[in-house]
Order: C-alpha cells, then sequence, then structure tokens
C-alpha cells in the first residue's frame, strides 16, 4: 500500500521541535511576581505541562504534516482514495500515550495540590466575606476583629482563609500568592497561603458577579508579625450582625477550625 511510517524520524522531528516550543514558552513569567510559598510549585506546575502540551502539539502537527504531505492526491487524480480496514497498533498508540500523559498530568498536579493544602498545626485563620461588590475580613479573638477594603497577614506563617459569601458566587484571587477560591453562598470554603514576602498587592474577584464586578478590590498588606498584630488591635469596628450569623452557621454546618487563631 503505502509502505511502512517513518516513525523513528517523526519521533525525532517531534522530540526536537518540542524542545524548541518548550525552550520559547518556559522562560516566560506567565504568572507575574511570586509572593507566597506556593507560588515556585505552581510554577513549576505550569512548565511541566508547557511540556506535556507542547509535546502533543508536536506530535499532532509531524503526523498532519506528513499525511498531507505522504497521501496528497495527484493533479488530476479523482479517484476515491484507497479502502483503508485499521491499524491495530497505531489505534492502541494512540489511545495509550494520551492516556499515560493525563494520567502524570493528574498525578503530578494532585501531588502539587496536596503539598499546597498541607495545613500548619500553627495557622492563622481569617475570615473572607465577599458580596457585591466589597471584601471584609474578621480576625480571630473575642469579638472578632474587623476591617473592610483592607486585609493585613503576616509574613513567613500560613493563613487560612474562611470564605464565605453573602449574596452571589464570588471568588479571591490575590495573584502574587497564586491560590484562587471561589466564596460558594451556603458553604465555607478553604484557601491555605503562606506569604513570604513583605509588600502591598491586590485581591481580586475572578468570578462574574455583577455589573460592579471589575471594581471588586481590595488592598492587602503582608507584613512583620509585630507590625500585623498592632494593626489588628488597632481594629475598632464590630462584626456586623449577619456575618457574625454566618460564622456561626458555618461552625455547625462546616466545622471551620478557629481555634489555631486565638478564637
Amino acid at each position: 500500500m503505502y509502505g511502512r511510517l517513518p516513525i523513528v524520524k517523526m519521533l525525532l522531528v517531534t522530540i526536537a521541535l518540542t524542545v524548541v516550543i518548550s525552550a520559547v514558552m518556559v522562560p516566560i513569567n506567565w504568572n507575574g511576581q511570586g509572593a507566597s510559598t506556593a507560588a515556585p510549585k505552581i510554577d513549576h506546575l505550569l512548565n511541566v505541562m508547557i511540556v506535556l502540551s507542547s509535546f502533543v502539539f508536536s506530535l499532532v502537527m509531524v503526523m498532519l504534516f506528513y499525511a498531507l504531505w505522504k497521501f496528497k492526491a495527484k493533479p488530476g487524480d479523482e479517484s476515491d482514495g484507497e479502502p483503508i480496514h485499521g491499524n491495530t497498533r497505531l489505534e492502541i498508540a494512540w489511545t495509550l500515550i494520551p492516556t499515560i500523559i493525563v494520567l502524570f498530568a493528574g498525578g503530578y498536579s494532585w501531588k502539587v495540590l496536596d503539598d499546597l493544602e498541607h495545613k500548619d498545626p500553627h495557622h492563622l485563620t481569617v475570615s473572607v466575606f465577599s458580596q457585591q461588590y466589597a471584601w471584609s475580613f474578621a480576625y480571630p479573638g473575642k469579638d472578632y476583629a474587623y476591617s473592610q477594603g483592607e486585609l493585613h497577614v503576616p509574613v513567613g506563617e500560613q493563613v487560612q482563609f474562611k470564605m464565605h459569601a453573602m449574596d452571589v458566587i464570588h471568588s479571591f484571587w490575590v495573584p502574587e500568592w497564586r491560590i484562587k477560591k471561589d466564596n460558594v453562598p451556603g458553604i465555607t470554603t478553604t484557601a491555605i497561603v503562606t506569604p513570604d514576602k513583605v509588600g502591598t498587592y491586590q485581591l481580586v474577584c475572578t468570578e462574574l458577579c455583577g455589573f460592579g464586578h471589575a471594581t471588586m478590590r481590595a488592598k492587602v498588606v503582608v507584613e512583620p508579625k509585630s507590625k500585623f498584630e498592632k494593626w489588628v488591635e488597632g481594629l475598632d469596628q464590630e462584626l456586623p450582625e449577619p456575618y457574625m450569623d454566618v460564622l456561626k452557621e458555618g461552625s455547625v454546618t462546616n466545622a471551620p477550625d478557629l481555634g489555631a487563631g486565638g478564637a
């Protein structure tokens, strides 16, 4: 018929193309500045996925262009193509290779996520309240220290954010931390972050939540623990009753761990 496929040559071209694409794509800092212990792990995971995607893309392109060149109809040839029954080995290969790639990607992603969600017994817990179109925060204590539009956390200490949506679905994301978590009404979700760089950042809502979605932002300050504790002590706003009710409901239905932060 058409003879044997040049498997070795096609594989070598695929590997070469993968290397070229990866060499161009991997050095790009896609996520920007990192400011948490999770950032390097997530950035490395992204690079691994870029290499895998480059391999799959290269393999498909090499096979596609080989088929277009090898099996193209000659000028004036309007006859039907030759009947092909199939190729069992090829079908096994194009089933097995993607399966291996997906299993590897899923397993590695699971390992990274498991590392990121490892809980430090000495963590700080901060309650996050989201509503159209503002962020509010409660810090553990006798009556909860409360702030609006400004979040402070200590550098080098794990923080567990307990998320509470007061109206519609929102999404908590500080780009430099890499961690993003949806805030769902009726459910207490948790984001675990260990900030490792002092600085001022921005909290962004990444779930379309209405006309004011683009303006739903908050200032984030990462500072030494002594400054953080002084700032919390200076807060004099009381936690609004609706927010306190949400915390009470969450403690029953979701059992959030507030004790580690001092409550």
